[in-house]
């Protein structure tokens, strides 16, 4: 999850950002073939916000009307050819840049990021699956990203940047090629569902991102530079005992946990000799690392056992497991001789059995099954009433 820009590329990988993707959506920054200073630990004691503000309401505050439409639609007219694993699909959000949806426990509502109603950045909102109403519940400061919830649905947490600056910081210098920012301003947040109490979870001199919760619920899996480079992390759901699991020099992120509990999935870009490791180390010294290639591992929990499981030099992101633990659904540009095109695929965590899942022709990216395997959200730039819109789809699936 790292936060992205704008522009039909959308990787949104959570990167922060990826971020999570700190991007909403397909025209997000997504790793094309072509998201500050560095702050000390800090302590936030925001006031509990009573009452936070719909999405219309705080999409007209801030200067622009939110997405007219809230709701459920048919979107099956939406499916295109070859599409085999979806019988059905709903369009939840309409208009912006919507991504990163992710279910919340009890399966009845989403929690997702969006640039909307005149914002030049992402804010958190949740969507109800009975009736598509959506609600901010972050503060309405700052970029955001990388929203979960938390075990019960009482809580959620995400990133965010807003103790430092209220408004959204600078864009990455795209002087340096395509590069994502790692704004070491962001830090992550717990608060209650509706938003309100929001406090610091994990904060470090560096970015703290990209956190989702084991399915035990025990656990957070995030990615931090605490100690230098990109790397990825657990801790308790508290915020005690965090533990590195990756050492290897090069961006690790974007984790999710296995069904079980016991892998995480994650995509990581390992610059290979001294010079493309030299290379690596001067951009991220001005805090920003290169996505254009991102290959998929998979590693035990506690972080053994690492092993590859994409190796096609192009940009593989927002992995989620299959709920039969044998397979693993993400994005990727791999047959995009440009790079702009992403669509869904599915390959074995023993890197064999790769299958084309989505046939769009711009953008699809985060998806996440529901525990039972008969739904899968997911962003896409289809059927957008205009170019650059990024929303998010409920597909009833079928294997």
């Amino acid at each position: 999850m790292i936060a992205l820009s704008r522009s039909h590329l959308a990787l949104a990988l959570c990167f922060a950002a990826a971020a999570c993707s700190g991007g909403a959506g397909a025209n997000r920054d997504a790793p094309s073939s072509d998201k500050g200073a560095d702050k000390v630990a800090h302590e936030v004691q925001d006031k509990a916000k009573a009452e936070l503000p719909s999405a219309d309401a705080s999409a007209n505050a801030a200067g622009g009307g939110a997405p007219a439409e809230q709701g459920i639609r048919d979107a099956k007219a939406l499916i295109r050819g070859g599409e085999n694993h979806f019988a059905d699909l709903k369009q939840l959000t309409f208009g912006g840049e919507n991504a990163e949806a992710y279910f919340a426990f009890a399966e009845d509502k989403l929690i997702f990021q969006s640039t909307r109603g005149g914002r030049e950045c992402d804010q958190i909102y949740t969507l109800d699956l009975a009736d598509g109403a959506v609600k901010q519940v972050s503060t309405g400061k700052g970029r955001t990203t990388c929203a979960y919830y938390l075990p019960g649905d009482t809580k959620i947490l995400y990133a965010s940047t807003h103790a430092v600056d209220p408004g959204c910081l600078p864009p990455p210098d795209r002087s340096n090629g395509y590069v994502w920012k790692i704004y070491s301003e962001f830090d992550i947040y717990v608060a209650d569902a509706d938003g309100g109490a929001p406090k610091v979870l994990s904060a470090s001199p560096g970015y703290d991102a990209e956190a989702t919760v084991s399915p035990r619920g025990d656990r957070i899996v995030f990615t931090s530079t605490r100690d230098g480079d990109p790397e990825i992390y657990t801790m308790a759901i508290d915020g005690s005992d965090v533990k590195r699991l990756t050492t290897t020099p090069g961006y690790d992120g974007g984790p999710f946990f296995s069904p079980d509990g016991e892998r995480i999935i994650y995509r990581a870009n390992h610059p290979e000799g001294a010079e493309e490791t030299a290379k690596y180390r001067e951009i991220l010294d001005k805090g920003l690392v290169r996505p254009t290639r991102l290959e998929l591992f998979v590693m035990d929990a506690d972080g053994g056992h690492q092993r590859q499981i994409t190796s096609n030099g192009k940009a593989n992101f927002a992995p989620y497991f299959h709920p039969d633990g044998a397979r693993v659904i993400f994005a990727s540009n791999m047959n995009d001789p440009k790079g702009r095109n992403f669509d869904l695929y599915m390959i074995g965590v023993d890197g064999e059995g790769l299958e084309q899942i989505t046939h769009e022709g711009t953008f699809d990216g985060f998806p996440m099954f529901s525990r039972d395997g008969k739904r899968l959200v997911f962003a896409s730039n289809r059927g957008g009433a205009k170019h650059g819109d990024t929303n998010i789809f409920l597909a009833e699936w079928k294997d």
